[in-house]
Protein backbone atom coordinates (compact mmCIF):
# COMPACT_ATOMS: atom_id res chain seq x y z
CA UNK A 1 0.00 0.00 0.00
CA UNK A 2 1.58 3.34 -1.05
CA UNK A 3 2.54 5.64 1.81
CA UNK A 4 1.26 9.23 1.68
CA UNK A 5 2.61 11.84 4.07
CA UNK A 6 0.75 15.12 4.32
CA UNK A 7 2.70 18.12 5.60
CA UNK A 8 0.50 20.77 7.19
CA UNK A 9 -2.61 20.32 9.30
CA UNK A 10 -4.84 23.12 8.06
CA UNK A 11 -7.76 23.06 5.62
CA UNK A 12 -5.69 21.90 2.67
CA UNK A 13 -3.63 19.28 4.49
CA UNK A 14 -6.49 17.73 6.43
CA UNK A 15 -8.60 17.54 3.28
CA UNK A 16 -5.80 15.74 1.48
CA UNK A 17 -5.35 13.36 4.42
CA UNK A 18 -9.05 12.45 4.45
CA UNK A 19 -9.00 11.82 0.70
CA UNK A 20 -5.91 9.63 1.07
CA UNK A 21 -7.72 7.62 3.76
CA UNK A 22 -10.85 7.27 1.60
CA UNK A 23 -8.75 6.02 -1.32
CA UNK A 24 -7.03 3.39 0.80
CA UNK A 25 -3.55 4.86 1.20
CA UNK A 26 -1.34 4.43 4.24
CA UNK A 27 -1.52 8.08 5.33
CA UNK A 28 0.20 10.13 8.02
CA UNK A 29 -0.10 13.88 8.67
CA UNK A 30 2.62 16.01 10.27
CA UNK A 31 2.53 19.65 11.35
CA UNK A 32 5.32 21.60 13.05
CA UNK A 33 2.74 23.88 14.65
CA UNK A 34 -0.44 23.31 16.63
CA UNK A 35 -3.36 21.79 14.75
CA UNK A 36 -6.68 23.56 15.35
CA UNK A 37 -9.32 21.60 17.31
CA UNK A 38 -11.73 21.40 14.37
CA UNK A 39 -9.04 19.77 12.23
CA UNK A 40 -8.05 17.36 14.97
CA UNK A 41 -11.70 16.33 15.15
CA UNK A 42 -11.78 15.79 11.39
CA UNK A 43 -8.63 13.65 11.48
CA UNK A 44 -10.02 11.64 14.37
CA UNK A 45 -13.32 11.10 12.54
CA UNK A 46 -11.46 9.57 9.61
CA UNK A 47 -8.88 7.71 11.74
CA UNK A 48 -5.93 9.60 10.26
CA UNK A 49 -2.78 9.33 12.42
CA UNK A 50 -1.01 12.65 12.92
CA UNK A 51 1.59 14.53 14.90
CA UNK A 52 1.90 18.21 15.83
CA UNK A 53 4.73 20.34 17.11
CA UNK A 54 7.32 18.25 15.31
CA UNK A 55 8.29 16.45 12.12
CA UNK A 56 9.40 12.86 12.61
CA UNK A 57 11.97 12.57 9.85
CA UNK A 58 12.09 8.77 9.73
CA UNK A 59 8.37 8.51 9.11
CA UNK A 60 8.16 11.41 6.65
CA UNK A 61 11.18 10.37 4.58
CA UNK A 62 9.74 6.86 4.21
CA UNK A 63 6.84 8.25 2.13
CA UNK A 64 6.16 7.30 -1.47
CA UNK A 65 4.62 10.72 -2.02
CA UNK A 66 4.31 13.94 -0.01
CA UNK A 67 1.33 16.27 -0.24
CA UNK A 68 2.52 19.71 0.85
CA UNK A 69 0.21 22.39 2.19
CA UNK A 70 0.63 25.72 0.32
CA UNK A 71 1.81 27.65 3.37
CA UNK A 72 5.00 25.56 3.71
CA UNK A 73 7.92 27.06 1.75
CA UNK A 74 10.31 24.83 -0.18
CA UNK A 75 13.19 26.25 1.87
CA UNK A 76 11.80 24.69 5.07
CA UNK A 77 14.31 22.13 6.41
CA UNK A 78 11.97 19.16 6.11
CA UNK A 79 11.09 20.09 2.54
CA UNK A 80 14.77 20.21 1.66
CA UNK A 81 15.21 16.75 3.14
CA UNK A 82 12.21 15.42 1.20
CA UNK A 83 13.55 16.83 -2.06
CA UNK A 84 17.01 15.43 -1.42
CA UNK A 85 15.49 12.00 -0.87
CA UNK A 86 13.78 12.30 -4.28
CA UNK A 87 10.27 11.88 -2.92
CA UNK A 88 7.61 13.35 -5.28
CA UNK A 89 5.89 16.42 -3.81
CA UNK A 90 2.49 17.63 -4.98
CA UNK A 91 -0.16 20.08 -3.88
CA UNK A 92 -3.53 19.04 -2.49
CA UNK A 93 -5.10 20.19 -5.79
CA UNK A 94 -2.85 17.90 -7.83
CA UNK A 95 -3.46 14.99 -5.45
CA UNK A 96 -7.26 15.33 -5.57
CA UNK A 97 -7.79 15.95 -9.29
CA UNK A 98 -7.61 12.32 -10.53
CA UNK A 99 -10.42 11.29 -8.20
CA UNK A 100 -13.16 13.44 -9.73
CA UNK A 101 -14.67 13.70 -13.19
CA UNK A 102 -16.20 17.09 -12.42
CA UNK A 103 -15.39 20.05 -14.63
CA UNK A 104 -13.41 22.90 -13.11
CA UNK A 105 -13.36 26.67 -13.25
CA UNK A 106 -10.02 27.73 -11.74
CA UNK A 107 -9.25 31.31 -10.82
CA UNK A 108 -5.83 32.73 -10.02
CA UNK A 109 -4.28 36.19 -10.00
CA UNK A 110 -2.71 38.68 -7.64
CA UNK A 111 -5.88 40.67 -7.00
CA UNK A 112 -9.57 40.00 -7.40
CA UNK A 113 -9.43 36.23 -7.42
CA UNK A 114 -11.57 35.72 -4.31
CA UNK A 115 -14.31 38.06 -5.55
CA UNK A 116 -14.17 36.49 -9.03
CA UNK A 117 -14.22 32.96 -7.62
CA UNK A 118 -17.06 33.64 -5.20
CA UNK A 119 -19.16 35.50 -7.77
CA UNK A 120 -18.67 32.74 -10.36
CA UNK A 121 -19.69 30.12 -7.82
CA UNK A 122 -22.78 32.10 -6.81
CA UNK A 123 -23.82 32.51 -10.45
CA UNK A 124 -23.58 28.77 -11.09
CA UNK A 125 -25.24 27.85 -7.78
CA UNK A 126 -28.19 30.19 -8.24
CA UNK A 127 -28.56 29.03 -11.84
CA UNK A 128 -29.11 25.49 -10.57
CA UNK A 129 -25.73 23.93 -11.38
CA UNK A 130 -24.41 21.13 -9.17
CA UNK A 131 -21.35 23.08 -8.00
CA UNK A 132 -18.97 23.36 -5.05
CA UNK A 133 -16.60 26.15 -4.02
CA UNK A 134 -13.09 25.29 -2.91
CA UNK A 135 -9.34 25.65 -3.13
CA UNK A 136 -7.79 28.67 -1.50
CA UNK A 137 -11.16 29.68 -0.01
CA UNK A 138 -13.89 27.70 1.67
CA UNK A 139 -13.67 23.94 1.90
CA UNK A 140 -10.59 22.22 0.52
CA UNK A 141 -10.92 20.71 -2.93
CA UNK A 142 -9.63 17.36 -1.66
CA UNK A 143 -12.17 17.14 1.16
CA UNK A 144 -15.01 17.87 -1.26
CA UNK A 145 -13.76 15.20 -3.66
CA UNK A 146 -13.51 12.73 -0.76
CA UNK A 147 -17.01 13.28 0.56
CA UNK A 148 -19.30 14.32 -2.30
CA UNK A 149 -19.87 14.14 -6.05
CA UNK A 150 -20.25 17.34 -8.05
CA UNK A 151 -20.60 18.30 -11.70
CA UNK A 152 -18.59 21.50 -11.27
CA UNK A 153 -15.94 22.93 -8.98
CA UNK A 154 -15.08 26.62 -8.83
CA UNK A 155 -11.59 26.71 -7.37
CA UNK A 156 -9.47 29.64 -6.23
CA UNK A 157 -5.79 28.81 -6.80
CA UNK A 158 -2.88 30.59 -5.17
CA UNK A 159 0.55 30.63 -6.76
CA UNK A 160 1.70 28.25 -4.02
CA UNK A 161 -0.98 25.73 -4.95
CA UNK A 162 -0.15 26.04 -8.65
CA UNK A 163 3.52 25.38 -7.91
CA UNK A 164 2.59 21.85 -6.87
CA UNK A 165 0.40 21.12 -9.92
CA UNK A 166 1.76 19.08 -12.82
CA UNK A 167 -0.99 16.99 -14.46
CA UNK A 168 -3.92 19.03 -13.14
CA UNK A 169 -5.94 20.81 -15.79
CA UNK A 170 -8.49 23.62 -15.62
CA UNK A 171 -11.42 23.28 -18.01
CA UNK A 172 -11.89 27.03 -17.64
CA UNK A 173 -8.84 28.94 -16.40
CA UNK A 174 -9.06 32.55 -15.25
CA UNK A 175 -6.09 34.85 -14.67
CA UNK A 176 -7.36 38.11 -13.17
CA UNK A 177 -4.06 40.01 -13.25
CA UNK A 178 -0.44 39.81 -12.10
CA UNK A 179 1.19 42.36 -9.81
CA UNK A 180 4.17 41.90 -7.46
CA UNK A 181 3.23 39.71 -4.49
CA UNK A 182 4.77 36.99 -2.32
CA UNK A 183 8.21 37.90 -3.64
CA UNK A 184 9.71 36.64 -0.37
CA UNK A 185 8.68 33.13 -1.50
CA UNK A 186 10.07 33.60 -5.03
CA UNK A 187 13.66 34.67 -4.33
CA UNK A 188 12.53 38.29 -4.73
CA UNK A 189 12.34 37.69 -8.49
CA UNK A 190 9.13 38.88 -10.08
CA UNK A 191 9.50 36.56 -13.07
CA UNK A 192 9.45 33.52 -10.80
CA UNK A 193 6.10 34.66 -9.42
CA UNK A 194 4.77 35.44 -12.91
CA UNK A 195 5.77 31.99 -14.14
CA UNK A 196 3.93 30.46 -11.21
CA UNK A 197 0.70 32.24 -12.12
CA UNK A 198 0.95 31.08 -15.73
CA UNK A 199 0.85 27.47 -14.56
CA UNK A 200 -2.93 27.94 -14.79
CA UNK A 201 -2.43 27.14 -18.51
CA UNK A 202 -0.81 23.75 -17.96
CA UNK A 203 -2.39 20.88 -19.89
CA UNK A 204 -5.28 22.90 -21.30
CA UNK A 205 -6.80 21.45 -24.49
CA UNK A 206 -8.24 23.23 -27.55
CA UNK A 207 -11.77 22.84 -26.15
CA UNK A 208 -10.80 24.47 -22.83
CA UNK A 209 -10.95 28.21 -22.09
CA UNK A 210 -8.43 30.76 -20.84
CA UNK A 211 -9.89 34.04 -19.58
CA UNK A 212 -7.49 36.92 -18.92
CA UNK A 213 -7.30 40.69 -18.49
CA UNK A 214 -6.15 42.40 -21.68
CA UNK A 215 -5.37 45.56 -19.70
CA UNK A 216 -2.79 43.91 -17.46
CA UNK A 217 0.79 44.65 -18.58
CA UNK A 218 2.50 41.64 -17.01
CA UNK A 219 -0.07 39.25 -18.43
CA UNK A 220 0.27 40.67 -21.94
CA UNK A 221 4.07 40.72 -21.71
CA UNK A 222 4.20 37.02 -20.83
CA UNK A 223 1.45 35.64 -23.07
CA UNK A 224 3.78 35.18 -26.09
CA UNK A 225 5.94 32.81 -24.03
CA UNK A 226 3.10 30.29 -23.76
CA UNK A 227 1.34 28.26 -26.48
CA UNK A 228 -2.34 29.19 -26.49
CA UNK A 229 -4.07 26.25 -28.15
CA UNK A 230 -7.14 26.69 -25.96
CA UNK A 231 -9.94 29.19 -26.58
CA UNK A 232 -8.89 32.61 -25.28
CA UNK A 233 -11.37 35.11 -23.86
CA UNK A 234 -9.77 38.46 -22.95
CA UNK A 235 -11.65 41.16 -21.06
CA UNK A 236 -10.92 44.89 -21.03
CA UNK A 237 -12.29 48.27 -20.01
CA UNK A 238 -10.02 50.05 -22.52
CA UNK A 239 -10.25 47.99 -25.69
CA UNK A 240 -13.26 47.15 -27.81
CA UNK A 241 -12.02 43.93 -29.42
CA UNK A 242 -12.31 41.60 -26.42
CA UNK A 243 -14.80 38.97 -25.30
CA UNK A 244 -15.93 41.29 -22.50
CA UNK A 245 -15.72 45.08 -22.76
CA UNK A 246 -16.96 48.19 -20.99
CA UNK A 247 -18.69 50.58 -23.36
CA UNK A 248 -20.82 53.60 -22.41
CA UNK A 249 -21.07 52.42 -18.83
CA UNK A 250 -22.28 48.95 -19.82
CA UNK A 251 -20.49 45.60 -19.60
CA UNK A 252 -20.93 43.61 -22.80
CA UNK A 253 -19.74 40.01 -22.83
CA UNK A 254 -19.94 37.15 -25.32
CA UNK A 255 -18.78 33.54 -24.96
CA UNK A 256 -19.95 30.11 -26.12
CA UNK A 257 -22.54 31.73 -28.37
CA UNK A 258 -24.18 33.61 -25.50
CA UNK A 259 -24.31 37.39 -25.01
CA UNK A 260 -24.87 39.40 -21.87
CA UNK A 261 -25.19 43.12 -21.21
CA UNK A 262 -25.52 44.89 -17.87
CA UNK A 263 -25.02 48.57 -16.93
CA UNK A 264 -22.38 48.99 -14.25
CA UNK A 265 -24.89 51.11 -12.34
CA UNK A 266 -26.95 47.94 -11.70
CA UNK A 267 -24.09 46.18 -9.89
CA UNK A 268 -24.08 46.15 -6.09
CA UNK A 269 -20.27 46.01 -5.98
CA UNK A 270 -18.65 49.26 -7.04
CA UNK A 271 -15.23 50.35 -8.29
CA UNK A 272 -13.20 49.57 -11.38
CA UNK A 273 -11.55 46.54 -9.75
CA UNK A 274 -14.99 45.01 -9.26
CA UNK A 275 -15.93 45.75 -12.88
CA UNK A 276 -12.94 43.65 -13.94
CA UNK A 277 -13.96 40.86 -11.56
CA UNK A 278 -17.53 40.85 -12.91
CA UNK A 279 -16.25 40.61 -16.49
CA UNK A 280 -14.11 37.59 -15.64
CA UNK A 281 -16.92 35.86 -13.74
CA UNK A 282 -19.44 36.48 -16.52
CA UNK A 283 -17.11 35.02 -19.16
CA UNK A 284 -16.50 31.97 -16.97
CA UNK A 285 -20.22 31.44 -16.38
CA UNK A 286 -21.12 31.86 -20.05
CA UNK A 287 -18.36 29.42 -20.99
CA UNK A 288 -19.79 26.94 -18.51
CA UNK A 289 -23.10 27.04 -20.33
CA UNK A 290 -25.06 29.35 -18.01
CA UNK A 291 -27.66 31.42 -19.83
CA UNK A 292 -27.50 35.24 -19.56
CA UNK A 293 -30.95 35.48 -17.96
CA UNK A 294 -29.73 33.17 -15.18
CA UNK A 295 -26.59 35.25 -14.61
CA UNK A 296 -28.13 38.73 -14.35
CA UNK A 297 -30.00 38.30 -11.02
CA UNK A 298 -26.80 37.31 -9.21
CA UNK A 299 -24.88 40.25 -10.69
CA UNK A 300 -27.57 42.62 -9.42
CA UNK A 301 -27.63 41.16 -5.89
CA UNK A 302 -24.02 40.11 -5.17
CA UNK A 303 -22.59 42.27 -2.37
CA UNK A 304 -18.96 41.19 -2.43
CA UNK A 305 -16.85 39.09 -0.09
CA UNK A 306 -15.92 39.45 3.54
CA UNK A 307 -12.74 41.45 4.28
CA UNK A 308 -12.70 43.13 0.85
CA UNK A 309 -13.81 46.78 1.07
CA UNK A 310 -16.45 45.67 3.56
CA UNK A 311 -18.37 48.52 5.24
CA UNK A 312 -18.42 47.97 9.00
CA UNK A 313 -20.43 50.93 10.24
CA UNK A 314 -20.25 54.64 10.95
CA UNK A 315 -19.45 56.24 14.31
CA UNK A 316 -19.56 60.00 14.92
CA UNK A 317 -19.66 60.56 11.17
CA UNK A 318 -16.57 58.40 10.56
CA UNK A 319 -16.97 55.45 8.19
CA UNK A 320 -15.06 52.23 8.95
CA UNK A 321 -14.09 49.89 6.10
CA UNK A 322 -12.52 46.43 6.47
CA UNK A 323 -10.16 45.62 3.59
CA UNK A 324 -8.01 43.14 5.49
CA UNK A 325 -7.75 40.93 2.41
CA UNK A 326 -5.61 43.61 0.76
CA UNK A 327 -2.29 41.90 1.44
CA UNK A 328 -0.34 43.48 -1.40
CA UNK A 329 0.32 46.95 -2.76
CA UNK A 330 -1.95 46.74 -5.78
CA UNK A 331 -4.94 45.66 -3.70
CA UNK A 332 -4.42 48.79 -1.61
CA UNK A 333 -4.16 50.88 -4.78
CA UNK A 334 -7.65 49.73 -5.82
CA UNK A 335 -8.98 50.41 -2.33
CA UNK A 336 -7.58 53.93 -2.16
CA UNK A 337 -8.72 54.62 -5.73
CA UNK A 338 -12.30 53.85 -4.70
CA UNK A 339 -12.31 56.15 -1.65
CA UNK A 340 -14.38 59.34 -1.93
CA UNK A 341 -13.70 60.78 1.56
CA UNK A 342 -10.49 61.72 3.40
CA UNK A 343 -8.79 58.52 4.56
CA UNK A 344 -7.18 57.43 7.79
CA UNK A 345 -5.30 54.41 6.48
CA UNK A 346 -4.31 51.47 8.72
CA UNK A 347 -1.51 49.43 7.11
CA UNK A 348 1.35 47.14 8.02
CA UNK A 349 2.17 43.57 8.97
CA UNK A 350 4.59 41.08 7.46
CA UNK A 351 6.18 42.72 4.43
CA UNK A 352 6.45 40.52 1.32
CA UNK A 353 9.03 42.55 -0.57
CA UNK A 354 6.65 45.47 -1.14
CA UNK A 355 7.43 48.46 -3.35
CA UNK A 356 5.18 51.21 -2.01
CA UNK A 357 6.03 53.77 -4.71
CA UNK A 358 2.91 52.81 -6.71
CA UNK A 359 0.83 54.24 -3.85
CA UNK A 360 2.60 57.59 -3.49
CA UNK A 361 0.30 59.69 -5.67
CA UNK A 362 -2.95 58.22 -4.35
CA UNK A 363 -1.80 58.32 -0.75
CA UNK A 364 -0.68 61.93 -1.13
CA UNK A 365 -4.04 62.91 -2.58
CA UNK A 366 -6.39 60.89 -0.34
CA UNK A 367 -4.70 59.92 2.94
CA UNK A 368 -4.67 62.38 5.83
CA UNK A 369 -3.10 59.97 8.31
CA UNK A 370 -1.30 56.63 8.17
CA UNK A 371 -1.55 54.32 11.16
CA UNK A 372 1.13 51.64 10.95
CA UNK A 373 0.13 48.40 12.68
CA UNK A 374 2.82 45.74 12.91
CA UNK A 375 5.73 44.35 14.86
CA UNK A 376 8.19 46.26 12.66
CA UNK A 377 6.87 49.32 10.81
CA UNK A 378 10.19 50.89 9.84
CA UNK A 379 9.91 50.24 6.07
CA UNK A 380 6.34 51.54 5.89
CA UNK A 381 7.18 54.66 7.87
CA UNK A 382 10.24 55.34 5.74
CA UNK A 383 8.24 54.95 2.53
CA UNK A 384 5.60 57.53 3.43
CA UNK A 385 7.54 59.95 5.62
CA UNK A 386 6.97 63.41 4.14
CA UNK A 387 4.22 62.13 1.83
CA UNK A 388 1.43 61.76 4.41
CA UNK A 389 0.95 64.54 6.98
CA UNK A 390 0.50 62.30 10.00
CA UNK A 391 2.05 58.88 10.65
CA UNK A 392 1.49 56.82 13.79
CA UNK A 393 3.61 53.81 14.82
CA UNK A 394 1.53 51.17 16.64
CA UNK A 395 2.06 47.52 17.46
CA UNK A 396 -1.39 46.13 18.30
CA UNK A 397 -4.92 46.39 16.99
CA UNK A 398 -6.14 48.28 20.07
CA UNK A 399 -3.40 50.89 19.75
CA UNK A 400 -3.93 51.19 16.01
CA UNK A 401 -7.68 51.69 16.38
CA UNK A 402 -7.21 54.25 19.13
CA UNK A 403 -4.75 56.16 16.94
CA UNK A 404 -7.09 55.97 13.94
CA UNK A 405 -10.03 57.22 15.97
CA UNK A 406 -7.98 60.13 17.26
CA UNK A 407 -6.87 61.07 13.73
CA UNK A 408 -10.32 60.81 12.11
CA UNK A 409 -12.96 63.53 11.93
CA UNK A 410 -16.58 63.46 10.85
CA UNK A 411 -16.71 62.84 7.10
CA UNK A 412 -13.56 60.69 7.06
CA UNK A 413 -13.07 56.99 6.34
CA UNK A 414 -10.93 54.70 8.50
CA UNK A 415 -9.65 52.10 6.05
CA UNK A 416 -7.95 48.89 7.14
CA UNK A 417 -6.02 47.98 3.98
CA UNK A 418 -2.72 46.54 5.19
CA UNK A 419 -0.67 45.85 2.00
CA UNK A 420 1.04 43.13 4.06
CA UNK A 421 0.47 39.63 5.37
CA UNK A 422 -0.96 39.32 8.85
CA UNK A 423 1.25 36.75 10.49
CA UNK A 424 3.18 39.06 12.82
CA UNK A 425 0.13 39.93 14.95
CA UNK A 426 -2.66 37.62 13.72
CA UNK A 427 -3.23 34.05 12.57
CA UNK A 428 -4.40 35.20 9.14
CA UNK A 429 -6.06 38.09 7.36
CA UNK A 430 -9.51 36.77 8.36
CA UNK A 431 -8.69 37.07 12.06
CA UNK A 432 -7.30 40.57 11.47
CA UNK A 433 -10.48 41.60 9.69
CA UNK A 434 -12.79 40.04 12.26
CA UNK A 435 -11.00 41.77 15.13
CA UNK A 436 -11.27 45.08 13.28
CA UNK A 437 -15.01 44.56 12.83
CA UNK A 438 -15.46 43.51 16.46
CA UNK A 439 -13.66 46.66 17.63
CA UNK A 440 -15.95 48.84 15.49
CA UNK A 441 -19.07 46.98 16.68
CA UNK A 442 -18.06 47.36 20.34
CA UNK A 443 -17.41 51.08 19.92
CA UNK A 444 -20.69 51.47 18.07
CA UNK A 445 -22.64 49.89 20.94
CA UNK A 446 -21.04 52.29 23.41
CA UNK A 447 -22.25 55.25 21.33
CA UNK A 448 -25.88 54.17 21.09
Amino acid sequence: MPKIVVLGGGESGCGAAVLARVKGFDVFLSDMGVIAPKYKALLAEWNVPYEEGQHTAGRILDADRVVKSPGIPDKAPMMKAVRERGIPVVSEIEFAAPYTSARTICVTGSNGKTTTTTLTYEILRRAGADVALGGNIGRSFALSVATERRDWYVIELSSFQLDGCYDFRADIGVLTNITPDHLDRYEYRLQNYVDSKFRILRNQRPQDCFIYCADDPLTLENLPKHPLSMRTLPFSVRRGDCAAVLRDGTIRAEAAGRRLEIPVSELRIKGMHNTYDVMAAVLAALSAGIEPDAILPTLRSFEGVEHRLEPCGEIDGVEYVNDSKATNVDSVWYALESMTRPVVWIAGGTDKGNDYSRLYDLAGAKVKALVCMGVDNEKLIRAFDGRIPRIEDTHSLDDAMAAARAAASSGDTVLLSPACASFDLFKNYEERGRQFKEWVATLSQKHR
